[in-house]
Protein backbone atom coordinates (compact mmCIF):
# COMPACT_ATOMS: atom_id res chain seq x y z
CA UNK A 1 0.00 0.00 0.00
CA UNK A 2 2.67 2.55 0.92
CA UNK A 3 4.52 1.59 -2.23
CA UNK A 4 1.69 2.57 -4.40
CA UNK A 5 1.19 5.02 -2.83
CA UNK A 6 4.59 6.43 -3.18
CA UNK A 7 4.65 5.87 -7.15
CA UNK A 8 1.15 7.38 -7.44
CA UNK A 9 3.24 10.24 -6.11
CA UNK A 10 6.17 10.07 -8.47
CA UNK A 11 4.17 10.01 -11.39
CA UNK A 12 1.88 12.96 -9.88
CA UNK A 13 5.13 14.71 -10.16
CA UNK A 14 6.49 14.06 -13.09
CA UNK A 15 3.37 14.60 -14.76
CA UNK A 16 3.49 18.08 -13.34
CA UNK A 17 6.96 18.56 -14.10
CA UNK A 18 6.35 17.45 -17.96
CA UNK A 19 3.35 20.30 -18.40
CA UNK A 20 5.84 23.01 -16.50
CA UNK A 21 8.51 22.12 -19.07
CA UNK A 22 5.98 22.00 -21.41
CA UNK A 23 5.26 25.60 -20.84
CA UNK A 24 8.88 27.15 -21.92
CA UNK A 25 9.57 27.06 -25.55
CA UNK A 26 13.00 27.74 -25.31
CA UNK A 27 13.12 24.59 -23.29
CA UNK A 28 11.28 22.61 -25.89
CA UNK A 29 13.05 24.21 -28.69
CA UNK A 30 16.21 22.72 -26.78
CA UNK A 31 14.76 19.87 -26.29
CA UNK A 32 14.22 18.90 -30.15
CA UNK A 33 17.26 20.65 -31.25
CA UNK A 34 19.13 17.90 -28.69
CA UNK A 35 16.74 14.63 -29.73
CA UNK A 36 17.31 15.22 -33.02
CA UNK A 37 20.94 15.54 -32.65
CA UNK A 38 20.73 12.35 -30.56
CA UNK A 39 18.94 10.38 -33.20
CA UNK A 40 21.31 11.19 -35.72
CA UNK A 41 24.24 10.45 -33.70
CA UNK A 42 22.51 7.21 -32.52
CA UNK A 43 21.39 5.83 -35.99
CA UNK A 44 24.61 7.29 -37.88
CA UNK A 45 26.15 3.22 -38.02
CA UNK A 46 23.23 2.39 -40.26
CA UNK A 47 23.56 4.64 -43.40
CA UNK A 48 27.42 5.67 -43.17
CA UNK A 49 30.22 2.54 -43.50
CA UNK A 50 34.05 2.91 -42.70
CA UNK A 51 35.00 3.28 -46.39
CA UNK A 52 33.00 6.66 -45.91
CA UNK A 53 35.41 8.28 -43.56
CA UNK A 54 38.49 6.48 -45.03
CA UNK A 55 41.10 8.50 -47.03
CA UNK A 56 41.77 5.48 -49.00
CA UNK A 57 38.44 4.99 -50.60
CA UNK A 58 37.60 8.41 -50.61
CA UNK A 59 36.24 9.15 -54.16
CA UNK A 60 35.68 13.00 -54.28
CA UNK A 61 37.75 15.71 -55.50
CA UNK A 62 40.03 17.67 -53.02
CA UNK A 63 37.51 20.30 -51.21
CA UNK A 64 35.15 20.11 -53.54
CA UNK A 65 32.12 22.33 -53.27
CA UNK A 66 28.34 21.08 -52.19
CA UNK A 67 26.54 19.09 -55.30
CA UNK A 68 24.15 16.63 -55.46
CA UNK A 69 26.81 13.89 -54.79
CA UNK A 70 27.99 15.68 -51.62
CA UNK A 71 25.54 18.08 -50.05
CA UNK A 72 28.19 19.58 -47.99
CA UNK A 73 31.06 19.35 -50.41
CA UNK A 74 34.38 17.51 -49.62
CA UNK A 75 37.31 17.72 -47.72
CA UNK A 76 40.75 17.77 -48.39
CA UNK A 77 41.27 14.09 -48.58
CA UNK A 78 38.06 14.06 -50.86
CA UNK A 79 35.45 12.71 -48.12
CA UNK A 80 32.00 13.84 -47.46
CA UNK A 81 31.99 16.70 -44.81
CA UNK A 82 28.28 15.54 -44.52
CA UNK A 83 29.27 12.26 -43.09
CA UNK A 84 32.32 13.70 -41.35
CA UNK A 85 30.23 16.33 -39.08
CA UNK A 86 27.40 13.44 -38.41
CA UNK A 87 29.77 11.09 -37.30
CA UNK A 88 31.33 13.64 -35.53
CA UNK A 89 28.65 14.50 -33.37
CA UNK A 90 29.55 10.95 -32.08
CA UNK A 91 32.36 11.50 -30.76
CA UNK A 92 31.39 15.39 -29.30
CA UNK A 93 28.22 14.24 -27.87
CA UNK A 94 30.33 11.48 -25.88
CA UNK A 95 33.12 13.16 -24.76
CA UNK A 96 30.65 16.26 -23.57
CA UNK A 97 28.10 13.95 -21.22
CA UNK A 98 30.84 11.58 -20.32
CA UNK A 99 33.05 14.79 -19.00
CA UNK A 100 29.96 16.10 -17.55
CA UNK A 101 28.67 13.71 -15.37
CA UNK A 102 32.32 12.94 -14.47
CA UNK A 103 32.82 16.25 -13.57
CA UNK A 104 29.21 16.80 -11.50
CA UNK A 105 29.59 13.15 -9.71
CA UNK A 106 33.04 14.59 -7.97
CA UNK A 107 31.39 18.22 -7.25
CA UNK A 108 28.35 16.95 -5.46
CA UNK A 109 30.53 14.72 -3.64
CA UNK A 110 33.04 17.52 -2.63
CA UNK A 111 30.36 19.92 -2.11
CA UNK A 112 28.01 17.23 0.25
CA UNK A 113 30.95 16.08 2.59
CA UNK A 114 32.42 19.51 2.86
CA UNK A 115 28.84 21.10 4.05
CA UNK A 116 28.00 17.95 5.88
CA UNK A 117 31.39 17.50 8.42
CA UNK A 118 32.20 21.33 8.47
CA UNK A 119 35.76 21.57 10.27
CA UNK A 120 39.12 20.57 8.95
CA UNK A 121 37.66 18.44 6.75
CA UNK A 122 35.42 21.56 4.63
CA UNK A 123 38.57 23.82 4.90
CA UNK A 124 40.63 21.20 3.22
CA UNK A 125 38.02 20.74 0.41
CA UNK A 126 36.61 23.97 0.21
CA UNK A 127 40.43 24.95 -0.60
CA UNK A 128 41.09 22.43 -2.98
CA UNK A 129 38.20 23.66 -4.80
CA UNK A 130 39.28 27.34 -4.63
CA UNK A 131 42.29 25.98 -6.23
CA UNK A 132 40.74 24.32 -9.10
CA UNK A 133 38.53 27.33 -9.25
CA UNK A 134 41.07 29.97 -9.91
CA UNK A 135 43.20 28.09 -12.08
CA UNK A 136 42.13 27.91 -15.81
CA UNK A 137 40.37 24.71 -16.35
CA UNK A 138 41.12 25.04 -20.01
CA UNK A 139 45.31 25.16 -19.19
CA UNK A 140 44.54 22.47 -16.68
CA UNK A 141 43.21 20.19 -19.37
CA UNK A 142 45.73 21.23 -21.32
CA UNK A 143 48.62 20.23 -19.06
CA UNK A 144 46.31 16.85 -18.85
CA UNK A 145 45.90 16.20 -22.68
CA UNK A 146 49.33 16.64 -23.63
CA UNK A 147 51.29 14.18 -20.39
CA UNK A 148 48.37 11.31 -20.95
CA UNK A 149 47.87 9.28 -24.03
CA UNK A 150 45.87 10.62 -26.45
CA UNK A 151 42.30 9.70 -26.98
CA UNK A 152 38.82 10.40 -26.25
CA UNK A 153 39.70 8.73 -22.93
CA UNK A 154 42.08 11.12 -21.80
CA UNK A 155 40.12 13.96 -22.54
CA UNK A 156 36.61 13.34 -20.54
CA UNK A 157 39.58 12.82 -17.50
CA UNK A 158 41.07 16.09 -18.63
CA UNK A 159 38.12 17.97 -18.69
CA UNK A 160 36.20 16.71 -16.06
CA UNK A 161 38.66 16.72 -13.20
CA UNK A 162 39.58 20.24 -14.11
CA UNK A 163 35.78 21.79 -14.35
CA UNK A 164 34.77 20.56 -11.26
CA UNK A 165 35.18 23.25 -8.42
CA UNK A 166 31.72 25.43 -9.59
CA UNK A 167 29.31 22.60 -9.01
CA UNK A 168 30.81 21.76 -5.46
CA UNK A 169 30.23 25.51 -4.74
CA UNK A 170 26.53 24.92 -5.37
CA UNK A 171 26.17 22.06 -4.12
CA UNK A 172 27.71 22.87 -0.74
CA UNK A 173 25.40 26.06 -0.72
CA UNK A 174 22.59 23.90 -1.09
CA UNK A 175 23.25 21.27 1.25
CA UNK A 176 23.96 23.59 3.92
CA UNK A 177 20.52 25.42 3.57
CA UNK A 178 19.03 21.98 3.75
CA UNK A 179 20.59 20.63 7.09
CA UNK A 180 19.47 23.48 8.32
CA UNK A 181 15.84 22.66 8.45
CA UNK A 182 14.44 20.89 10.98
CA UNK A 183 13.52 17.27 9.37
CA UNK A 184 17.11 16.66 9.14
CA UNK A 185 18.11 17.33 13.04
CA UNK A 186 15.20 14.79 13.17
CA UNK A 187 16.86 12.22 11.64
CA UNK A 188 19.97 12.50 13.28
CA UNK A 189 18.22 12.43 16.86
CA UNK A 190 16.48 9.48 15.73
CA UNK A 191 19.57 7.66 14.47
CA UNK A 192 20.63 8.37 11.41
CA UNK A 193 23.99 8.14 10.63
CA UNK A 194 26.10 10.46 7.90
CA UNK A 195 25.37 7.88 4.96
CA UNK A 196 21.41 8.02 5.87
CA UNK A 197 21.33 11.55 6.05
CA UNK A 198 23.37 12.45 2.92
CA UNK A 199 21.95 9.53 0.77
CA UNK A 200 17.99 9.66 2.47
CA UNK A 201 17.56 13.37 2.56
CA UNK A 202 20.39 15.55 1.14
CA UNK A 203 21.17 13.98 -2.30
CA UNK A 204 17.30 13.72 -3.15
CA UNK A 205 17.00 17.65 -1.87
CA UNK A 206 19.85 18.64 -4.53
CA UNK A 207 19.48 16.19 -7.34
CA UNK A 208 17.03 19.21 -9.17
CA UNK A 209 19.90 21.88 -8.84
CA UNK A 210 22.36 19.17 -10.19
CA UNK A 211 20.20 18.05 -13.08
CA UNK A 212 20.00 21.94 -14.23
CA UNK A 213 23.75 22.11 -13.55
CA UNK A 214 24.37 19.55 -15.41
CA UNK A 215 22.30 20.53 -18.41
CA UNK A 216 24.70 23.37 -18.54
CA UNK A 217 27.93 22.28 -18.19
CA UNK A 218 27.26 19.77 -21.49
CA UNK A 219 27.47 22.48 -23.42
CA UNK A 220 31.31 23.80 -21.79
CA UNK A 221 32.28 20.20 -22.00
CA UNK A 222 31.57 20.56 -26.13
CA UNK A 223 33.46 23.48 -26.59
CA UNK A 224 36.35 22.30 -24.42
CA UNK A 225 36.36 18.72 -26.12
CA UNK A 226 36.36 20.94 -29.60
CA UNK A 227 38.90 23.27 -28.52
CA UNK A 228 41.11 20.46 -27.54
CA UNK A 229 40.67 18.79 -30.79
CA UNK A 230 41.33 22.10 -32.48
CA UNK A 231 44.47 22.35 -30.72
CA UNK A 232 45.74 19.35 -31.77
CA UNK A 233 44.89 17.13 -28.33
CA UNK A 234 42.86 14.88 -29.37
CA UNK A 235 42.34 11.41 -31.23
CA UNK A 236 43.52 11.90 -34.50
CA UNK A 237 42.47 8.46 -35.68
CA UNK A 238 38.81 9.65 -34.96
CA UNK A 239 36.32 12.03 -35.85
CA UNK A 240 34.76 15.19 -34.29
CA UNK A 241 33.41 18.37 -34.68
CA UNK A 242 37.11 19.84 -33.38
CA UNK A 243 39.37 17.59 -35.57
CA UNK A 244 37.05 18.66 -38.18
CA UNK A 245 37.91 22.38 -37.49
CA UNK A 246 41.50 21.62 -37.39
CA UNK A 247 41.63 20.07 -40.54
CA UNK A 248 40.19 22.66 -42.39
CA UNK A 249 42.62 25.27 -40.93
CA UNK A 250 45.12 22.84 -41.45
CA UNK A 251 44.69 21.79 -45.32
CA UNK A 252 44.05 26.18 -46.13
CA UNK A 253 40.14 25.77 -46.07
CA UNK A 254 40.40 29.30 -45.30
CA UNK A 255 42.71 30.63 -48.14
CA UNK A 256 40.94 28.20 -50.39
CA UNK A 257 37.30 29.65 -49.80
CA UNK A 258 35.97 26.47 -48.65
CA UNK A 259 33.48 27.24 -46.44
CA UNK A 260 31.23 24.26 -46.89
CA UNK A 261 34.45 22.54 -44.89
CA UNK A 262 34.10 25.18 -41.88
CA UNK A 263 30.65 25.68 -41.79
CA UNK A 264 29.31 22.71 -40.63
CA UNK A 265 30.95 21.37 -37.80
CA UNK A 266 31.21 25.15 -36.36
CA UNK A 267 27.34 25.42 -36.90
CA UNK A 268 26.64 21.69 -34.98
CA UNK A 269 28.60 23.06 -32.07
CA UNK A 270 26.59 26.24 -31.77
CA UNK A 271 23.46 24.23 -32.33
CA UNK A 272 24.03 21.63 -29.74
CA UNK A 273 25.70 23.90 -27.18
CA UNK A 274 22.32 26.39 -27.45
CA UNK A 275 20.31 23.21 -27.31
CA UNK A 276 21.46 22.11 -23.57
CA UNK A 277 21.71 25.83 -22.85
CA UNK A 278 18.23 26.32 -23.31
CA UNK A 279 17.32 23.42 -21.76
CA UNK A 280 18.98 24.09 -18.92
CA UNK A 281 17.44 27.29 -18.33
CA UNK A 282 13.86 26.17 -18.88
CA UNK A 283 14.97 23.39 -16.02
CA UNK A 284 16.26 26.31 -13.77
CA UNK A 285 12.76 28.01 -14.28
CA UNK A 286 10.67 24.57 -13.49
CA UNK A 287 12.87 23.41 -10.65
CA UNK A 288 13.31 26.98 -8.85
CA UNK A 289 9.72 28.33 -8.41
CA UNK A 290 11.06 31.87 -7.67
CA UNK A 291 12.76 32.33 -10.93
CA UNK A 292 9.32 31.70 -12.31
CA UNK A 293 7.29 33.95 -10.35
CA UNK A 294 9.71 36.59 -11.89
CA UNK A 295 9.28 36.30 -15.02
Amino acid sequence: MTASIAWERRRTAAARFARTYAEQRSGLAGLVVLGATLVVALTAPLYITADDLSVITATGGVLEPPSAAYPLGTDESGRSVLALTIMGSRISLLVGVAATLLSVVIGSLVGMLAAHFGGWPSAILMRLTDFFLVLPSLVLAIVLSTVLQRGAFTIIVAIGVTSWASTARLVRAQTLAIEARPYIERAQVLGGGHAHVLGKHVLPAVLPLVLANTTLTVGSAIISESTLAFLGLGDPASVSWGTMLKAAVDSGAITAGAWWYLLPPGIAIVAVVLGFTLCGRALEIVLNPALAARR
